[in-house]
């Protein structure tokens, strides 16, 4: 049934991607978060470069945001999405560990996010294994 892979890609596509650009696009460039404020001031920057720490890297996820729509076939580019979730749940851990048990946490959008993330590998996989 490659219909059925296809909505599932697009079902990964679509809800991955868009996670990056709206956490690149309104808690970062919109309306800096409080949170986002704590967490790039952890690091010892001053007020400025924290700011544009957060802005830069708002504007970075939502190039890749993009990227994950446009090249959403990519295995490479879907498993650099998986190291940077784990990743950024780890800047967590090491940083500010308290927003670990928040509401709407990094644990309860990026473990799912990953979750997600490997079911888009699998289906892309199955997609490709069509091909041959």
């Amino acid at each position: 049934m490659l219909g059925n892979n296809r909505a599932y890609i697009q079902l990964a596509r679509y809800i991955v991607s868009l996670s990056w650009i709206y956490h690149g696009f309104f808690p970062k460039l919109y309306h800096v978060a409080p949170l986002e404020k704590l967490m790039t001031g952890s690091t010892g920057f001053s007020a400025e470069v924290s700011d544009l720490i957060t802005r830069s890297a708002g504007v970075g996820e939502i190039i890749f945001g993009l990227l994950l729509i446009i090249f959403y076939k990519n295995k490479l580019l879907v498993w650099l999405n998986v190291f940077a979730l784990c990743g950024l749940l780890g800047a967590v851990v090491a940083l500010q560990p308290q927003l670990l048990i928040e509401a709407f946490n990094p644990v309860t959008t990026n473990l799912p996010l990953i979750a997600l993330s490997f079911i888009w590998l699998k289906e892309i996989k199955q997609l490709n294994n069509r091909y041959l």
